[in-house]
């Protein structure tokens, strides 16, 4: 198959919006979204929002969910914080019973989040472009704002074409942090989007391609639990031995789940930060430990979650007790018949536009596991190429604008026509 002529269109226009595009991407990388940085996230949602409703689309803003309160939150998470609501921007027909026989279309629901990891208060705050100009640093750049600029350039490029498809546009403001506030609003759009596709809707979810400019087709899911030991309290110098420490007690549950990793089958489960005690010269009552699980399958999740229970029953020291709480963040995203229909038809774009686009699986999980598991069959890797994730160093390749947004948009017209 090659472009039509309609594709070739779209694409002629998103060429002539490299600049544009450029300059979108320095604007928002320099809104310091990290840290829950409430205005940040504010002016770049109605930013995006007010982009939307310029080609036909209907926002709406759903509150946030609280998380858990015992989930572990560093400072600029802290609670009392404001919950940030997820915008759900709809262009098309979504009237409850249409369905794609109805259109003669599909239905497609894009996911993006607007949140980094990078301290907004920190040096790494704008776009820097490399001396040759193909390469840029900057905090976000590829993970994920170059993703929702190229979301943007290619939406707006099918609107100016006459060839928008029926397109839900989520964007959220808490990924990096588990998405808990957000993942309700994210599956129940899913579900909606599953329902009026008629069996025919797809999930695209911005996060940045693999190094390779690859497509993640198989994920791990993950999960959060926390470990409380309780044990009683004593003088060490006067009364040692009428205590009961929480700390060793953490300290014997610690090693047995140690034990449980087996990273050959896809099952890991990793433990800190701990805390435990206050002084030196008393014995500390209460200990606690937060930890996080990745696995393979929901049955190898309710595995886990079983052998994180077993140790309240036996906590290893006398007099001591144990709480276990967990929290499923991202459900396991398993390569479906129908997932993998959707990234052939990735790949058959990208081919015809010359790239290759190779499959890969990861133990990294997204927003995409969330859509998947809502009955969208979801591809979540269709945003920009680069690397340095997370970190100050992180990079994208200014070439891959243009490029990936081009894939974006006929995936998008192909997927939703």
């Amino acid at each position: 198959m090659t472009l039509s002529q309609t594709e070739s269109r779209i694409c002629r226009s998103i060429e002539q919006r490299r600049g544009a595009m450029l300059d979108d991407l320095r604007l928002h990388v320099g809104l310091p979204t990290g840290g829950g940085n409430a205005a940040a996230l504010d002016e770049t949602r109605q930013r995006l929002c007010d982009r939307l409703r310029a080609i036909g689309a209907v926002c709406e803003l759903v509150p946030g969910d609280p998380r858990p309160e015992w989930l572990y939150r560093e400072d600029d998470d802290a609670p009392g914080g404001a919950i940030p609501p997820t915008a759900i921007c709809r262009i098309g027909d979504w009237r409850a019973g249409t369905t794609d026989a109805a259109h003669g279309r599909g239905a497609i629901m894009i996911s993006g989040h607007l949140d980094t990891v990078h301290d907004p208060r920190g040096a790494f705050r704008e776009l820097t472009i490399s001396p040759e100009g193909a390469r840029a640093t900057g905090p976000g750049c590829v993970d994920m704002k170059g993703g929702l600029v190229i979301a943007m350039a290619a939406l707006e490029a099918l609107a100016e074409c006459g060839a928008l498809p029926r397109v839900s546009v989520v964007l959220n403001s808490d990924e990096e942090t588990g998405s808990f506030h957000s993942a309700r609003a994210i599956v129940e759009e899913a579900a909606r989007v599953a329902a009026a596709g008629g069996g025919g809707g797809v999930g695209l979810a911005l996060e940045p391609a693999t190094a390779d400019g690859g497509l993640v087709i198989e994920r791990a899911g993950s999960a959060q639990f926390m470990i409380e030991a309780f044990g009683r309290s004593a003088h060490v110098g006067r009364d040692f031995t009428s205590g009961v420490s929480a700390v060793n007690a953490l300290a014997v549950v610690i090693n047995r789940v140690a034990a449980m990793p087996r990273p050959r089958e896809g099952v890991v489960l990793n433990i800190g930060p701990i805390r435990g005690g206050r002084t030196t010269n008393s014995v500390p009552d209460h200990a606690a430990a937060w930890g996080n699980a990745r696995f393979p399958s929901h049955g190898a999740w309710q595995q886990i979650e079983r052998e994180l229970k077993e140790l309240e029953r036996t906590p290893g020291v006398h007099g001591a007790t144990v709480r276990v709480r967990t929290a499923l963040a991202r459900p396991a995203k398993p390569l479906t018949p129908e997932t993998r229909r959707l990234a052939e038809l990735a790949r058959d774009v990208s081919q015809e536009l010359g790239m290759p686009l190779p499959f890969g699986r990861t133990g990294g999980v997204c927003d995409g596991n969330l859509m998947q598991a809502a009955g969208l069959p979801t591809i979540d890797t269709v945003g920009v190429k680069g690397g340095g994730l997370h970190t100050t160093d992180e990079w994208i390749d200014l070439t891959s604008l243009v490029a990936r947004c081009q894939m974006l948009a006929v995936l998008m017209l192909r997927a939703g026509g």
